[in-house]
């Protein structure tokens, strides 16, 4: 009973905290002049990654390294295979060039050099200060980008209160790692009651619960019409989740790869790829796309499940 409340809580408050988040960073992105999809990029992708942060730091201290790096590779598999084919399916998404040029190729550079690095099995301190140092070059290219290319914006104007406008990302991002973190709990000890592996539940139960940040951000971003943030959302979460979450988790502590297949590794590289040849193909994703990530998604997840029974 107490699972399932946690469950049920945890998904109510990160549903909340998503349409909180996407208001203060819409009104903040129109305040200051920052494309919608460099706030997507970076405040709305590292709001809806705080509770995999959470979830991979917690996890490394208490000695769970194969849920501290399956809740990254999870959760990069997830938000495409998943979140993004969900997001698609429900309204075809817009690409900006400037992603499909940048962004989208950095995603894949950041899966590739992840899985290189794990090639010794561990991510040690030194791959982990590799890996954050490269987020921050990215952050400030970004910010850097941004002004210097300034973008038309059309998004939800409310509120116009700066204060208030930081206060609902505060909040947002507040009620996103509480509600993550009550979800990944509750899903954690329901998938030990019937004795899954720890790499297992790192890829799929925490990885989903970790991810429900960007499913409902997104879904809700584009419903909303607001395209940039909902592609910028899971884009730059996957890119936060490789350099800035790995990364600051191996700088605390490092982080083994035992018990991983190369099939996970190669999984988050080949939904990474698939995303620039769709994207680019009429700069938009549709219903087709999101149709084909998804198929791909429930192709893996039964490869997962068949390694359990």
């Amino acid at each position: 009973m107490l699972i399932a409340l946690a469950i049920i809580g945890g998904f109510i408050i990160l549903t909340f905290g998503a349409e909180a988040l996407v208001r203060g960073a819409s009104a903040v992105a129109l305040r200051l002049g920052i494309a919608p999809l460099i706030i997507g990029l970076t405040i709305v992708a590292f709001g809806t990654s705080a509770p995999e942060l959470a979830v991979s730091v917690k996890s490394a201290l208490a000695g769970n390294p194969g849920i501290a790096l399956g809740n990254v590779v999870g959760s990069n598999i997830v938000n495409i295979g998943l979140i993004l084919a969900i997001t698609a399916l429900i309204r075809p998404i817009k690409i900006q060039s400037q992603m499909v040029k940048r962004d989208i190729p950095l995603m894949i550079g950041a899966s590739i050099l992840v899985w290189f690095l794990l090639l010794d099995g561990i991510v040690s301190f030194i791959d982990g200060a590799i890996l954050f140092s490269l987020l921050v070059g990215y952050l400030v290219f970004s910010y850097i980008s941004s002004k210097n290319e300034p973008e038309e914006l059309d998004i939800d104007t409310t509120p116009q209160n700066p204060l208030l406008s930081i206060g609902l990302i505060a909040v947002g991002i507040t009620m996103l790692v509480g509600g993550g973190i009550l979800f990944v709990d509750g899903a954690v000890d329901l998938a030990k009651l019937f004795g899954i592996s720890e790499v297992i539940i790192g890829l799929t139960i925490v990885a989903i619960g970790t991810s429900m940040p960007e499913l409902v951000t997104s879904v809700m971003a584009a419903l909303k019409g607001q395209s940039d943030i909902a592609i910028g959302n899971v884009v730059g979460s996957n890119i936060f989740n490789v350099l800035g979450i790995l990364g600051a988790t191996a700088l605390i502590h490092p982080v083994s790869a035992e018990g991983f297949n190369q099939v996970d590794f190669i999984a988050m590289i080949i939904f990474a790829i698939l995303v620039l040849p769709f994207a680019w193909s009429g700069l938009r994703i549709g219903r087709r796309e999101g149709a084909v990530l998804l198929a791909g998604y429930i192709g893996y997840t039964s490869y997962l499940i068949s390694q359990v029974v």
